[in-house]
């Protein structure tokens, strides 16, 4: 009869570590976030937008560098006097393009800067709620792993959240 306690209580004392053990069992994932950076519509809305601006800035740069040649090409014909006269305003004009050029170039990067911070933002917020909903304990990054098995990939699940939401 202890036999039989201790067989039963031995039984019952695996099936109780075996149930907690299958429910302590993490669920992984890991999100191509190049892949999803790039699949996202709001990233290529983005893209666009800030083409478009740089297309504005470098034919607006174009324009004064074509400006500053002329005026240089003027200054070329006149004698030593009035060439030494002209020399500052040269001077200013091309300062005043550099000064012009460094500020567009910041402020592109701060547009870039700042759209790519929300993005990523969404994606977080995207992955987040999907690993939530389908009970994941841990999602990475694939750049973090050494290998990954491809049916743990829930990139195509998170970008069509992602472009669900940004319709």
């Amino acid at each position: 009869m202890s036999r039989v306690r201790i067989t039963l209580l031995g039984l019952v004392f695996s099936l109780f570590i075996g149930l907690t053990v299958a429910q302590a069992a993490d669920k992984f994932a890991y999100v191509d976030l190049s892949r999803t950076f790039s699949e996202y519509s709001k990233t290529k809305d983005y893209d666009k937008t800030l083409s478009d601006k740089e297309k504005v800035y470098t034919t607006d740069r174009d324009k004064k560098i074509n400006e500053l040649k002329a005026f240089q090409d003027k200054i070329n014909l006149l004698n030593d006097k009035e060439k030494e006269a002209k020399k500052s305003e040269l001077q200013s004009k091309l300062k005043t393009l550099q000064d012009y050029d460094r500020q567009k170039q910041a402020d592109l990067r701060k547009d870039q800067e700042e759209r790519m911070k929300e993005i990523l933002k969404d994606i977080e917020e995207a992955v987040k709620q999907y690993s939530q909903k389908q009970g994941y304990t841990f999602v990475f990054n694939d750049r973090v792993l050494v290998y990954q098995d491809k049916t743990l990939d829930i990139t195509t699940e998170i970008v069509a959240i992602l472009n669900k939401k940004s319709k």
